[in-house]
């Protein structure tokens, strides 16, 4: 239980540094206090985790072969579409993610979303969660 919580701050840690970075990602609540904006951010976190937990795996198996032949830099895109429903998943809740059409934005939140993740996964403290 300790992980998936600390999985899903990561996540919402990863999302706010990807929305500071690009203009075109935007997470918006109902409120305009900084504890609505963090919960906001946090229950994005948590839509995004269940979305890797549980889309990701099917989409990577089924796209295996396009994968190797890009020597899996497809994965990027697979990453940019989990963003993509992400997005669309959270339009019904009241928090609202919002990716603006550029795919690129996508596909540099899903880059910028890995490099964050991927730096927090090896910080010594997350050993003993």
């Amino acid at each position: 239980m300790r992980a998936f919580i600390v999985r899903v701050i990561i996540n919402a840690l990863a999302l706010a540094i990807a929305c500071w970075i690009l203009t075109g990602l935007d997470i918006s609540t109902t409120g305009n206090s900084t504890f609505s904006i963090i919960l906001g951010y946090l229950f994005i976190g948590l839509i995004f985790g269940l979305v890797n937990a549980f889309i990701k795996p099917i989409v990577s198996l089924l796209s295996l072969p396009i994968t190797i032949l890009t020597l899996g830099l497809f994965t990027v895109v697979i990453n940019a579409g989990m963003l993509y429903l992400t997005s669309w998943i959270s339009s019904y809740t009241v928090v609202h993610f919002t990716i603006d059409s550029f795919f690129w934005t996508a596909v540099f939140a899903a880059i910028i979303i890995s490099c964050v993740s991927l730096v927090a996964s090896f910080l010594p403290a997350l050993d003993r969660w």
